[in-house]
């Protein structure tokens, strides 16, 4: 876009050039820590709902929950993003948000909490949970 007045005998165009918004991340899927919780969580959550999965290494039911979570993400097209939090390496915030088992799953929505689960969930009861929150969010995949 040229600002009005440019360009002139001589001059060089010059250009307005759109930043995007800070919450705004490029990923559907992320990884965060203690550090950047507040601006890749709750900050974000302000633009798009933000789903957070407090997982651990050691934990089956975690592992058979993650690819369940990322495949509802991604069907979402960006509805919704999924922010992963290893637990163990991030204490403060398991203890902060009181998680008494894992995997714990927390929707932020507006920088809050808007409900969460606890242990493993099929893809249909995830979406179920993500629907029963954020209404406007469509809960099946295009073509499925």
């Amino acid at each position: 876009m040229f600002l009005p007045g440019t360009p002139g005998p001589g001059r060089m165009p010059r250009f307005v050039t759109r930043i995007p918004s800070t919450a705004m991340h490029l990923h559907l899927i992320f990884d965060v820590t203690e550090q950047d919780f507040s601006d890749k969580v709750l900050l974000a959550s302000r633009e798009y709902p933000v789903l957070v999965d407090f997982w651990a290494d050691w934990c089956p039911p975690c592992r058979a929950l993650t690819p369940v979570l990322e495949k509802v993400a991604r069907g979402l097209h960006g509805a919704v993003r999924l922010a992963k939090v290893e637990a163990d390496e991030n204490m403060h915030l398991a203890g902060h948000y009181k998680l008494r088992g894992f995997p714990t799953v927390i929707l932020f929505l507006n920088g809050e909490e808007a409900g969460r689960f606890s242990g493993a969930r099929s893809e249909q009861q995830v979406r179920a949970f993500i629907a029963e929150h954020v209404p406007a969010t469509p809960t099946q995949e295009a073509g499925s």
